[in-house]
């Protein structure tokens, strides 16, 4: 979800956006559940609360007014660009466990192959 947030952030909301995800979680919080968890004061259907509220008001502040495509792609299932994040956020996850040094070969290294 936090890299759907940082596309939508870094691309102006006048230019149309085709978001990729392997996450339906994302996809159809954004397209299906956000509008009834805010009708519903941020609760799911069963009347808990939704899970990562504060990322999902990130997104729905974002996603208003703009033209976005959102397109599941599987994971994990030789899709190229997919496979390069993953690789990516495996990297980053490693780094952030180390405490958080920055390795600019090792990041490269880490999304090129």
């Amino acid at each position: 979800m936090t890299a759907a947030i940082k596309a939508l952030e870094a691309v102006s909301q006048d230019l149309p956006i085709l978001i990729h995800s392997d996450s339906q979680y994302v996809i159809k919080g954004a397209t299906e559940w956000l509008r009834g968890w805010k009708a519903k004061g941020w609760r799911k259907a069963d009347g808990k609360p939704v899970m990562n509220q504060d990322l999902w008001m990130q997104m729905d502040a974002l996603i208003v007014g703009r033209q976005i495509t959102w397109k599941w792609v599987k994971g994990h299932a030789g899709h190229p660009e997919n496979e390069r994040v993953d690789r990516l956020a495996n990297w980053e996850a490693v780094r952030a466990a180390a405490g958080g040094g920055t390795d600019v070969k090792s990041a490269d290294a880490a999304i090129s192959s």
